[in-house]
C-alpha cells in the first residue's frame, strides 16, 4: 500500500524512474548498506509479547498512519532500540489511560 505523495515526493520519484538520479555512494558503502539491509530483513524468530489495549491501538493507528502493518512497526521500533538509533524526547508529556482499558488488560 503506497501513501499520497506530495508534489516534492512525486518529482523525486519520477527523476529516479526516468534515470536522472545517479548515487553518490561509492561500491564499498553499497556493499555495507546491502549487507546491513539483508541483516536487518532476515526475521526467523517469533515473538509472543502482551500489550495493554491502548498501546496496541496507538500502535495500530501510528502503523496506518506509516502505511505499513503494525508488526513491521513493532519490530522496526525493536530494531532501532538494539542498534542506538531510537532517541527517548524528554519533553513528551505522560499519556493518561482509562479506566475501561486498564479493565481490560486484566
Amino acid at each position: 500500500m503506497m501513501s499520497k505523495l506530495d508534489p516534492y515526493e512525486l518529482e523525486v520519484l519520477r527523476a529516479y524512474e526516468s534515470g536522472k538520479l545517479k548515487s553518490s555512494a561509492s561500491k564499498a558503502e553499497l556493499q555495507r548498506m546491502r549487507t546491513a539491509a539483508r541483516a536487518t530483513a532476515i526475521k526467523d524468530r517469533r515473538v509472543n509479547i502482551r500489550l495493554s489495549t491502548v498501546d496496541l491501538l496507538d500502535i495500530q493507528a501510528k502503523a496506518l498512519e506509516e502505511g505499513m502493518p503494525y508488526q513491521t512497526l513493532i519490530a522496526s521500533i525493536l530494531h532501532k532500540f538494539v542498534t542506538g538509533r531510537l532517541a527517548e524526547r524528554k519533553s513528551a508529556p505522560p499519556r493518561t489511560r482509562t479506566r475501561s482499558a486498564d479493565a481490560a488488560n486484566r
